[in-house]
């Protein structure tokens, strides 16, 4: 199995986590690195790049991130390192699925998170199933610096500690403060000596100077829970604060549901996304088919549009090089008009005269077509636009019976006869009779 690698970005502390190789189950070698809180991304791409440099047998890489504006600087720490084999992933579901390893969760849909850390306090509504987060809020009025400098101001005006006079004996001084926070855990007074006195704190002390700062983030994570409009069935306690047993008690009869606090609730987020850590692997696009160029369409032409028809061109070949739309348009209106002509004459009983030419200008009779259909298209030379239009669109040629109809006898030419249209019938203009008008002599005198 490869080794993983699961990192977790926090406001002052960087934690990488990893599997350890022949341990129980879910047991992890975690290394916490301290950082300056402005340089906490660089920081972590810094000890990502030195793991990977040092255990070259990891094959993925996990981070977690709090915010959008975290997750793009670390990735933009982590290009300027040229490191690609990772994922991103929020936190509360690193959290999600760490509880999902360390606890039983199968009466649990729905899972509040109760993270707080040195910087602030983040309460998440995760769907525990799909790990979708419904509602994420966080606030920086309630953090574990918060509470470290409500034990050092307390201490400073018990008379025992005096106000150091440096930034530098300021912060060993609140050093000092998380230790005994730390240790009151586990027992129920603490007394550590320093440069300035004796810190000196009880369990009872100690309750009583956080109370007001629990009870207010406890209500908050009612309000968030609230406004995600999901109950919860849990409360996930997790980060440095955790450790804090008011903490639990206090969120159990607020909220009134589970109190979940895990073992080194501070490295939850760094071991669950260690068990999230997936080789990456760049999905390929599918290949798309290639594009039949023009001249191949003949190829892909179904069998009934190419078989071949008597004096007619398939269908294809007007879809080929040198026909245009607009050609071929017109052409089917030349048809069409064709088509109409030959029916109105068909209608008339004058078919054959009207396709045909060749009368002769005496009025002769014209010759009548033959039964036999002519084919449309010479065999020997490459038909123009319009014959290839003419064999595929138009109908056949008209199939005339056998035998000759009997035509009508043509009136004899004479002097009252006209022929208007070659090769109809003449039209005959009678003859009237002359109009004598009174007093004036009939004709002829």
């Amino acid at each position: 199995m490869s080794a993983v690698l699961g990192v977790s970005v926090g406001a002052a502390t960087v934690r990488l986590a990893r599997p350890q190789p022949g341990g129980a189950p879910n047991t992890f070698q975690v290394h916490t690195l301290p950082v300056p809180e402005q340089h906490a991304e660089e920081s972590a791409a810094d000890a990502i790049a030195a793991t990977l440099a040092a255990s070259p047998e990891v094959a993925a890489t996990t981070v977690t991130f709090r915010s959008e504006p975290q997750a793009r600087a670390i990735r933009a720490a982590m290009a300027r390192r040229q490191l690609t084999n990772y994922q991103l992933i929020p936190e509360a579901v690193a959290a999600v699925h760490f509880a999902h390893a360390t606890a039983d969760l199968r009466e649990v849909s729905t899972l509040a998170v109760y993270d707080l850390g040195s910087s602030g306090l983040t309460v998440s509504v995760v769907d525990a199933r799909t790990s979708d987060v419904h509602q994420c809020e966080r606030i920086s009025d309630i953090s574990g610096d918060y509470l470290d400098s409500l034990i050092r101001e307390q201490q400073i005006a018990s008379g025992r500690i005096a106000h150091p006079a440096d930034p530098a004996g300021l912060a060993a001084l609140d050093a000092l403060c998380r230790a005994a926070k730390e240790q009151l855990s586990s027992s129920n007074a603490v007394a550590l000596p320093s440069e300035q006195g004796l810190v000196l704190l009880t369990q009872e002390n100690f309750e009583a100077l956080m109370m007001l700062a629990i009870e207010s983030s406890a209500r908050m994570t009612r309000d968030v829970i609230i406004r995600a409009q999901h109950p919860v069935q849990a409360v996930l306690v997790i980060g440095g604060g955790a450790r804090i047993p008011l903490i639990a008690r206090v969120l159990e009869r607020t909220i009134g549901v589970p109190v979940i606090l895990p073992l080194e609730p501070e490295t939850a987020l760094a071991r669950g996304a260690a068990l999230l850590a997936r080789p990456a692997q760049v999905a390929q696009a599918p290949v798309a088919p290639p594009i039949a160029p023009i001249e191949q369409v003949d190829d892909v032409t179904p069998a009934w549009l190419t078989a071949p028809t008597r004096g007619r061109r398939p269908l294809a070949a007007l879809t080929g090089r040198g026909h245009s739309r607009r050609e071929l348009n017109g052409a089917v209106l030349t048809v069409s008009s064709l088509a109409v002509v030959a029916a109105i004459g068909i209608g008339l009983g004058y078919g054959p005269e009207v396709l045909e030419s060749g009368n002769s200008s005496d009025g002769s009779q014209a010759v009548p077509a033959s039964s036999t259909p002519r084919p449309t298209v010479p065999t020997t030379a490459p038909p123009s636009t319009t014959e290839a239009v003419h064999g595929t669109v138009a109908a056949p040629p008209v199939q005339l019976p056998p035998n000759t109809p009997t035509e009508e006898p043509v009136p004899t030419q004479g002097p009252n006869t006209f022929t208007v249209v070659p090769g109809l019938p003449p039209i005959i203009v009678p003859t009237l009779p002359p109009v004598v008008l009174p007093g004036m002599p009939p004709p002829g005198r």
